[in-house]
């Protein structure tokens, strides 16, 4: 088939074209895109159209393969993955109430703890630990940089020893005070 002849075939099909592409897309923007996109696609391949085939069949195969292959795009563009736990709580209002008993207690503990560690390694680590710098630590005490990081590492070996006579195996908790 002739450059010529296809494309008054495909002229032809223009307004049968049009309608099936509005009857997919259901919008008359969209349709006249999906019609742009089959009428490229068809001139693009018309090498590989077959002379003793069904030109009409052919385009229209053209168009609703572009049309599924778009439908397929949007829907995967569209699916949103939720990974979330599928926690529900029935008749729960916007304000929730959570119960940090537990926390709050250790927490008390844990204070206790730091409170009864000897007042020279104390000061340094709670200095420490609330963002003081060593440089700083040390110049506010008039120390050496070394003894300041010896006396926090004292006062965290001491805590992790309290920690596992308290509560056996302190790696549980061992983020609360590394």
């Amino acid at each position: 088939m002739s450059t010529i002849e296809f494309n008054q075939n495909l002229d032809f099909l223009t307004e049968s074209l049009n309608a099936f592409a509005y009857s997919l897309t259901k919008n008359s923007e969209d349709a006249k895109d999906l019609y742009q996109e089959t009428a490229f696609r068809a001139i693009h391949n018309k090498d590989k159209f077959r002379p003793e085939t069904n030109f009409k069949a052919w385009t229209f195969t053209i168009m609703k393969n572009i049309f599924i292959n778009n439908y397929r795009k949007k829907v995967k563009s569209n699916t949103i993955l939720d990974s979330t736990d599928n926690n529900f709580f029935i008749d729960s209002g916007p304000n929730t109430i959570t119960n940090d008993g537990g926390r709050n207690m250790l927490m008390k503990e844990l204070q206790g703890m730091i409170d009864s560690l000897e007042e020279n390694i104390r000061t340094p680590f709670v200095m420490h630990h609330e963002g003081y710098k060593y440089n700083e630590i040390a110049d506010m005490f008039d120390l050496p940089l070394g003894t300041v990081k010896s006396r926090i590492f004292f006062a965290r070996k001491a805590l992790k020893d309290m920690i596992k006579k308290s509560y056996g195996d302190y790696y549980l908790v061992r983020s609360m005070i590394a």
